[in-house]
């Protein structure tokens, strides 16, 4: 299978970064077209891929179409890439705002079409993404969960929990970012030097987070554990909840789901 990208943003390069360094694909099978000639020539540097010099040369070369434009770009490019569809192309979007009706009302009801979404942690293969489809087989569906596993993790999910995943797999990464920075800067209050305190507050969340993932436990049971009784942590955490942590975070969730669903409805024409 022979893979090309359309656009070479900062996503499409983390993507690319994986496929190579993965044991399952080969730069030689890789191609890319971008609008900047400097930045195709870049990642031709650094990874050996190939080339396109037009959307043209680039389907009849592949198999695999990945669209890594921004979506106000799609009503320009989809056409051109209809114009050169065949019966063996697969196309997967990682565009926001762009559904799968939308996407096959542009390039047939036939096309095999994936709508997949990734987030930032891909830069360093730590991704959590998500999928959906229409009508794609089982073996598709294995080649576009091989291809998004060399970046992190990947699950197939209805189209209309996408609102959902963006809160909590795309957006969440700011507000654990926010956590890890408020946690290091109370440390620096207390004393602690910052580069310090972030090293051990990012190590903290890390490995809080591997104990949810590998335990039995469920995130409740784990708090339990770790507050004694009239100790220091129960005292902490009695404190995040009189200040509304938890309501805030269902906050937060919500009002990203609301954004996102506006977007999905102001973009599906």
């Amino acid at each position: 299978m022979k893979y090309g990208f359309i656009g070479l943003g900062n996503m499409a390069s983390a993507i690319i970064h994986g496929m190579i360094t993965s044991e399952y694909f080969v730069p030689t099978n890789v191609y890319g077209i971008n609008r900047s000639i400097e930045k195709t020539e870049n990642l031709i540097d650094k990874y050996a891929i190939q080339a396109a010099t037009s959307i043209e040369q680039l389907a009849n070369e592949v198999d695999v179409i990945i669209l890594a434009i921004k979506p106000q770009m799609f009503e320009d490019v989809l056409p051109t890439i209809k114009k050169h569809l065949t019966d063996k192309h697969i196309i997967i979007s990682i565009a926001a705002g762009k559904s799968l009706e939308y996407l096959h009302e542009q390039l047939g009801n036939d096309t095999t079409i994936f709508r997949v979404m990734p987030n930032i942690n891909a830069t360093i293969g730590a991704s959590t993404s998500c999928y959906s489809t229409l009508n794609a087989s089982q073996t598709h569906k294995e080649l576009v969960e091989q291809l998004f596993s060399t970046i992190g993790s990947i699950v197939e999910l209805p189209e209309n929990l996408f609102s959902i995943f963006t809160s909590i797999g795309c957006s969440s990464p700011a507000f654990t970012y926010l956590y890890i920075d408020s946690l290091a800067r109370a440390a620096v209050r207390e004393g602690m030097p910052k580069d310090m305190a972030l090293e051990i507050a990012a190590s903290s969340v890390l490995g809080s987070a591997k104990m949810v993932l590998e335990s039995d436990s469920h995130p409740w049971a784990l708090i339990d554990q770790v507050c004694s009784p009239g100790g220091t942590t129960i005292q902490g955490v009695t404190s995040l909840q009189v200040n509304h942590f938890e309501s805030t975070i269902y906050e937060a969730v919500d009002a990203v789901t609301t954004k996102d669903a506006l977007i999905q409805k102001q973009t599906v024409k």
